[in-house]
């Protein structure tokens, strides 16, 4: 089975016959690179994806070789922030799925229906983890009530813009909770470009990885991961994994922020504070990476298909899902947390 392999110092990579080759170089004081430590042999056959957290040095003909051997490759800055990715050629490229994508999008009503179930799916999966905690004596039932409020109200919206402000105030909401559910560290409020403090960071750089994960399966299918129904789509943006990621990121990143922080798995030991800017350093980075490949790894029973299935399979699912809604084979129904 392939692997996602992170690349968090900054290196260079080269191909070395069928394997990829990393080595970790720095600059000195005379900007010099300096090799540090010992180079890292990937045998392509096994690598899945490369999340590439520092400075990466290669060339043309290893990019061509990572686009022939289908492996994508996901940059993200020295802030943590998302900066892009190198997609190998689209393989499943459809025209009927294009033409059917752009006209939901382009009828209104259909759009709204759309962006609906995106917004009821992300509202149920946050309630499903504030009322797993309520039971166990957070008192969350307020917020629990308010979000209820606001998620009865998406049905009536008319507009993309409305349920924009309605999922903002969910969110908000469900973001009050946090301070409750985390017994060490505090919100605060939400702060992003740059996070303002522990739990900020790690939303910030939870979400991006969620980002990335669904960018890269909606590759896998037929879908154009520019053309979405929440998010507006634009220039230069995969506006859809903006979309899919907001069923996601409750299940994926918001319960893992609460199992590292209470379990004392990252601590503030973890943390770069910096002027008006918190980030997470090295270690924090692989505790939270490795956790979130053990959540995606992780498996389920489908209640649907009747087997065990990976929340990694889950996000696939997901899309073809919303592929069988686009193509009029059946309607899509946001996944909604029965366990």
């Amino acid at each position: 089975m392939k692997k996602t392999y992170y690349l968090f110092n900054p290196g260079v990579l080269e191909r070395k016959d069928n394997t990829l080759k990393f080595t970790p170089v720095e600059e000195n004081a005379n900007g010099e690179t300096v090799k540090q430590g010992q180079p890292r042999y990937l045998p392509v056959e096994d690598v899945a994806e490369l999340y590439v957290f520092g400075s990466l040095r290669t060339n043309s003909s290893v990019y061509n070789f990572l686009g022939q051997k289908d492996i994508a490759v996901h940059f993200f800055d020295y802030h943590e922030n998302y900066t892009g990715s190198f997609m190998p050629r689209d393989g499943l490229l459809s025209g009927r799925m294009l033409l059917a994508q752009t006209s939901f999008y382009q009828n209104k009503k259909k759009r709204v229906a759309l962006a609906q179930k995106f917004i009821e799916g992300a509202a149920a999966n946050m309630l499903k983890n504030l009322n797993y905690y309520d039971r166990r004596g957070k008192d969350l039932s307020p917020l629990i009530d308010r979000i209820c409020e606001y998620a009865a109200s998406i049905p009536n919206t008319t507009a993309v813009d409305e349920l924009m402000g309605l999922e903002g105030n969910i969110r908000m909401t469900y973001y009050e909770a946090f301070d409750l559910i985390l017994n060490d560290f505090q919100m605060g409020g939400r702060s992003k470009q740059p996070p303002q403090n522990e739990v900020n960071a790690l939303i910030s750089f939870g979400n991006m990885m969620c980002y990335s994960q669904c960018l890269r399966t909606i590759h896998q299918t037929q879908l154009n991961p520019t053309i979405s129904y929440l998010h507006t789509p634009g220039e230069r943006r995969y506006s859809l994994c903006l979309d899919i990621s907001e069923i996601f990121k409750p299940i994926l990143v918001d319960r893992l922020i609460f199992k590292v922080l209470n379990k004392k798995e990252i601590q503030e030991k973890h943390f770069d504070k910096q002027l008006n800017r918190c980030l997470l350093n090295d270690a924090s980075r692989k505790i939270f990476v490795k956790n979130f490949e053990d959540k995606l790894n992780e498996t389920i029973q489908h209640r649907k298909l009747g087997r065990s299935v990976s929340y990694k399979h889950l996000i696939k699912l997901e899309c073809y899902k919303l592929c069988k809604h686009l193509l009029g084979i059946e309607e899509y129904k946001p996944l909604k947390m029965w366990w």
